[in-house]
């Protein structure tokens, strides 16, 4: 598991706006990836792990605010929403999605930078906490997304990627039913078909790595019918 490649995930279905931004922006030192539709967005977010999210509200295959809700449930960072739509109504429904700002179309790309800046700046100067603060602490389990570790009673548990972002997820969702559908919403960024079983093939794995009973789990269970649930109260006392 490898730090954030870049500094910005764009997502914006206008080629031609995002060439020229994500190129702006790079000539002022900043990394950019770009992506063009809504219904990839998570997943390229999750193999990407960028240090903030720049917004599009009108996108194919899932529109802005859909995406920002999903992301507000695994990423804390900045998230920047524009739009040609220029009512209050939109700023005030981006907001309660989640967006930390908010600029319309067309925005000069100074103040879009100054924007972005200012935001990325929130993150670097509170970096330091953050990296105990994002720490999920259950008893003797911790889950360090700032360093991408997890120790169970003092020992450190060696996770493949796709297993660590699994457990983060339903650490941070403790005490709560997580269904396959939110799962793969949250993970891939597509809709669960119904039939793929890769997420119980990794909750088996994660029981083991995590001294589980793969017959009758107490720590990650199975509740049938709805999907997966990892228990807060099971993991003993911190080392």
């Amino acid at each position: 598991m490898s730090d954030a490649a870049v500094d910005i995930l764009l997502v914006e279905d206008d080629r031609r706006l995002a060439d020229l931004t994500a190129e702006y922006f790079r000539q002022n030192g900043l990394t950019v990836s770009l992506e063009s539709r809504g219904d990839r967005a998570i997943a390229r977010f999750n193999a990407e792990h960028p240090r903030m999210v720049l917004l599009d509200l009108m996108l194919p295959g899932a529109d802005g605010l859909s995406i920002c809700r999903e992301l507000r449930h695994i990423f804390d960072g900045p998230i920047l929403i524009f739009t040609a739509r220029d009512s209050d109504i939109d700023q005030v429904i981006g907001l309660e999605a989640g967006a930390d700002d908010y600029v319309t179309k067309p925005v000069d790309p100074m103040v879009l930078l100054a924007r972005t800046r200012a935001l990325l700046r929130r993150v670097d100067a509170s970096s330091s906490v953050k990296k105990h603060a994002s720490d999920i602490v259950l008893g003797g389990l911790r889950v360090s997304e700032a360093a991408q570790e997890v120790w169970l009673d003092g020992d450190k548990v060696e996770l493949t990627t796709q297993e660590f972002e699994l457990l983060t997820l339903l650490a941070k969702n403790a005490g709560t039913v997580l269904s396959r559908k939110a799962i793969f919403r949250n993970l891939r960024g597509i809709e669960y078909d119904g039939l793929d079983r890769s997420i119980d093939g990794r909750i088996s794995k994660l029981r083991r790595k995590l001294k589980d009973s793969a017959t009758h789990p107490t720590r990650v269970k199975t509740v049938w019918g709805k999907g997966y649930l990892l228990v807060p109260d099971a993991w003993g006392d911190p080392e």
